[in-house]
């Protein structure tokens, strides 16, 4: 069976991490840009601010992305590119840049796929309480309305929130993300009830204002795989499992209001005293159909009897390789909410260089991939339906708080010299795009 004849076989960035001209044409700052200037947060104190410099070199992407045959690339949008202030001024050169890059994609039939908040928050936001703030699910609402408008006549698929889990657990409970907080369970539960107010204002804008567009929301999984058969049941419910301990982490509390209209029903009893208000019209909102869900997959963890291996195979960051976790990720989402998947994200970080034969090898990312993949593949024939895969990452970027160490690109990236060079891997890919999974 293998994947479906119009499977969409894609790579994906944010635009945080490759776009650079940070202070250009109108942009305001982030709050990852004030995070990175304040120094002490980001390895080796590097900043965004010229990254890969996808601002001045699109048209040298997009070509490479086309000779590279992807059918589909997903990007996000830098809100502090688009609107400049909180009474919501729109800046047109932020737009031009945009309608010229998704122009640039459609000249070679490659299918924008477009990501609304990629954790580059205004700071602007920030200073009046960002997630905090109730009035910010109406802030994103109005940049979402004039998204749609500039770039709905030629985007049609659409992404609210790229894994909420981790901007806020990293960056508002952890403190190891911008904009560096460290929140208690009440905050943070005010903080993630305005994100889900915010996706479902977005949803409705997109809905009134691009009728045809494909809308979804990406979440950060870390599947639970059974160590065995009889631990099936076991690995699903850890999966879903939501409680006051894990609320930021929990597959549930983001999917749940979404899919089912209501908060994991055990969360609520026990946070009762502390969870925000919510009426019954704002679940309404927030549980408008979505047509499919992103999942981002990198690691796994395991539910039953099973001991981690010495010596067991990881990336460059320490994640161990579970190709099953590919999935099972898929199996879980798909038993409990029956409904279109596309995986957003899966790659991996390796040591790579330029060798001296002007090339890069990078054999652990095309055996990593190939693994995945069929692993994806047997979900799909399992009966789950799996729309797409995104590889992170096009070309290698900063990667938050890691800086540019990690390098998870199809394309190597000299920061120096900001040549983009092809990885062996990307090659590879290019195959598995043309034969559509067949030769995996």
């Amino acid at each position: 069976m293998g994947f479906n004849k119009d499977f969409v076989w894609g790579a994906a960035t944010a635009s945080f991490q490759i776009e650079g001209a940070w202070n250009e044409d109108g942009k305001v700052p982030s709050i990852w840009d004030v995070f990175c200037h304040e120094g002490g947060h980001v390895h080796n104190d590097s900043t965004g601010d010229v990254a890969c410099d996808h601002y001045h070199r699109y048209k040298e992407d997009v070509k490479l992305m086309a000779d590279l045959g992807l059918k589909a690339y997903r990007f996000s949008i830098a809100w502090p590119r688009i609107i400049s202030d909180v009474k919501g001024t729109v800046n047109q050169k932020g737009l031009d840049f945009y309608n010229n890059l998704i122009d640039e994609l459609l000249k070679y039939n490659i299918t924008p796929y477009v990501t609304l908040y990629h954790w580059d928050l205004p700071y602007y936001a920030y200073l009046r309480g960002g997630w905090l703030n109730l009035e910010i699910s109406d802030w994103f609402e109005k940049y979402t309305e004039v998204i749609a408008r500039n770039f709905g006549d030629r985007v049609k698929n659409f992404i609210t929130f790229n894994e909420p889990s981790v901007f806020m657990g990293c960056g508002m409970m952890q403190g190891s993300h911008a904009p560096g907080l460290q929140l208690g369970t009440r905050d943070l539960l005010n903080a993630g009830h305005n994100i889900h107010m915010a996706h479902g204002k977005a949803v409705r804008a997109l809905r009134k204002l691009v009728p045809d567009a494909k809308v979804g929301i990406t979440l950060a999984e870390m599947p639970a795989i059974p160590a065995s058969k009889a631990d099936e049941e076991a690995a699903y419910e850890s999966q879903f499992f939501c409680g006051k301990g894990n609320i930021v982490w929990s597959s549930s509390f983001w999917m749940d209001p979404i899919a089912f209209g209501s908060y994991p029903e055990a969360l609520l009893k026990e946070c009762a005293d502390i969870f925000p208000e919510f009426t019954e019209d704002d679940m309404k909102l927030i549980s408008q159909k979505v047509d499919f869900v992103g999942l981002n997959i990198y690691q796994g963890r395991y539910v039953g009897d099973w001991k981690r291996p010495d010596g067991m195979a990881h990336n460059e960051l320490g994640w161990d390789i579970k190709p099953d976790a590919l999935r099972w990720g898929v199996k879980h989402f798909t038993k409990r909410y029956n409904m279109p998947i596309f995986i957003t994200e899966n790659g991996l970080t390796c040591h790579d260089w330029v060798s001296l034969d002007g090339k890069v090898h990078d054999p652990n990312r095309i055996d990593f991939l190939n693994r995945y993949l069929l692993c994806l593949r047997q979900a799909a024939e399992e009966g789950c339906d799996v729309r797409g895969y995104f590889q992170w990452s096009f070309m290698d970027n900063f990667e938050w708080a890691a800086g540019y160490n990690p390098r998870f690109g199809m394309v190597y990236c000299d920061y120096q010299t900001l040549k983009r060079t092809p990885k062996d891997s990307a090659y590879w890919y290019k195959s598995v795009i043309e034969n559509n999974g067949e030769n995996l």
